[in-house]
């Protein structure tokens, strides 16, 4: 859904053909994975990094378009509310430093977009959700008025109605009754891509749903939402409850469980068979079209040689709403890859480089080994272990494999050490310096042994703070000191936690 959308109205047979070519496009898909050759290029990784912007009071400042028209670079783009921006980086060869060149960029990035905030008295913050948020920053009117915004909008309110009610568990549970997809600004992610080969797809598809839960444990960020203690990663039920298209609402819950649609915002429902092209399948399968914008051109044309991969324009269009955590892409230059969706944006980009790594590397271990991912956990398992790292983080239960194969339970905090050395080794067989991937990864053991994410650190700064019983003030105090310590690029583990005042 990167692409903007002028088209303001649909009518029932823009649907209709619509979905005849989302059909013909699967088949086409299928057949083009089939080519020999087809995505056969080196292996190869990216990332999309969001972010907030706070004004000078520790709030949200609605000015993206203002800062990224003063950045002036291609790479910044606009992202669902007026105070959120996204970088997207340069793709890099997976072989050698890939992970200092990606924080690299990113810090390039951030250093644009500062210089042109602070012309307007703000600055970029690179946490998964902003403490000072409330519920009246999250209404219809801090939507970017972009046209693919505006178009999820109406189509997702056509299904479900407002407002709407999303509920949090947690320590201080909350609930937010919401008019608008704006909601869904109050995440920012750090989001990796990884290329891969279509007759590896299946394994490395299923060998990231079993990796993200155990990363996640030691990623999370995202632990105040609306002044709230809640979840590690409150990213994780906000998004799915500020995307989904109705799956808990009254209107669809009165019908039987067989006739409710699948959630568009989830983990995911079984282990893969079949390929890249089955989840492209599943997506039209399951879920309807919400912008049926048809192209100039058929789903086979392409814009290259002959011989070159089609373009599919309806089908990427259409798997750009549908997201689920870690989520299939199909590129017309010729390859599909995995988009990691799950992992929080922030602390600073040593910690990001550090969480992508062990993803990445947990992932290619899981992969290459001689067990296929399937088999190695229940898919119930492995989507548990998704919800209870987001929920408790270094705290929650984690099932996986003992050495002789029988599931076991422990502490995400002693599982992990157990698992970097998988990464490492993943990393270091697809190419990855030796250098890098054991400097990144001892970044994540001294987190886990510390017991310090970035999500803990907030928890342990609001405790600190929040002793006079004024919470806004300790949310401001806690959102600036935490951009402070951002910019000194420490790793959140050695980060101190403010005095109480």
């Amino acid at each position: 859904m990167g692409r903007d959308i002028d088209q303001e109205t649909f009518t029932e047979s823009d649907f209709s053909a619509f979905r005849r070519r989302l059909r013909d496009s699967v088949g086409t898909l299928r057949r083009t994975l089939d080519v020999p050759g087809f995505g056969e290029s080196e292996i190869s990784v990216g990332a999309e990094l969001e972010m907030f912007l706070m004004g000078a009071d520790g709030r949200p400042a609605a000015l993206n378009d203002q800062v990224r028209a003063d950045a002036s670079d291609h790479r910044i783009c606009l992202e669902v509310d007026r105070f959120n921006l996204e970088a997207n980086l340069t793709p890099v060869g997976i072989e050698g430093r890939p992970f200092t060149a990606l924080r690299s960029e990113s810090d390039t990035l951030l250093a644009a977009v500062g210089a042109a905030a602070r012309r307007h008295g703000a600055l970029p913050v690179t946490i998964g959700t902003l403490p000072t948020l409330t519920a009246p920053d999250l209404c219809r009117s801090a939507l970017t008025p972009r046209g693919r915004f505006d178009q999820i909008e109406r189509a997702l309110r056509a299904r479900r109605g407002t407002p709407y009610l999303l509920a949090f568990a947690g320590e201080e549970p909350a609930t937010l009754l919401a008019d608008s997809i704006a909601v869904q600004g109050a995440t920012c992610s750090w989001q990796l891509h990884l290329v891969v080969r279509p007759g590896e797809f299946t394994r490395a598809y299923n060998a990231a749903q079993l990796a993200t839960g155990p990363v996640l444990a030691a990623a999370g960020n995202s632990p105040l939402l609306l002044g709230r203690r809640l979840w590690q990663e409150t990213r994780i039920p906000l998004y799915e409850q500020g995307f989904g298209d109705g799956g808990g609402t009254p209107r669809v819950l009165r019908r039987p469980a067989s006739a409710r649609p699948r959630p568009r915002a989830s983990f995911g429902h079984r282990w893969l068979d079949g390929g890249a092209a089955r989840l492209f399948a599943d997506a039209v399968h399951h879920h309807d079209v919400l912008v049926p914008v048809l192209s100039h051109r058929e789903p086979a044309a392409h814009d290259g040689p002959a011989g070159a991969a089609p373009c599919l324009d309806e089908l990427r269009l259409h798997q750009g709403t549908v997201w689920t955590w870690n989520r299939p892409v199909y590129d017309p230059g010729g390859h599909v890859r995995i988009e990691f969706r799950a992992l929080p944006s922030g602390p600073t980009s040593l910690d990001m480089a550090a969480n992508a790594a062990f993803l990445l590397g947990l992932t290619l271990h899981l992969a290459a080994g001689p067990a296929p991912p399937h088999t190695v956990l229940p898919f119930a398992t492995a989507r548990g272990n998704f919800y209870r790292a987001a929920r408790s983080g270094l705290r929650a239960r984690i099932g996986w494999p003992s050495p002789g194969g029988a599931l076991t339970w422990s502490r995400a905090a002693d599982l992990l050490p157990r698992l970097l050395p998988l990464a490492a080794e993943g990393l270091v067989g697809a190419g990855v310096d030796a250098e890098e991937a054991g400097h990144l990864l001892s970044v994540i053991a001294a987190r886990v042994a510390g017991g310090q994410t970035g999500a803990v650190w907030q928890q342990r700064a609001l405790t600190a703070l929040d002793g006079h019983g004024d919470r806004r003030g300790a949310l401001r105090l806690l959102t600036h000191t935490y951009a402070g310590l951002v910019t000194s690029g420490a790793p959140v583990h050695s980060w101190p936690v403010p005095a109480a005042g």
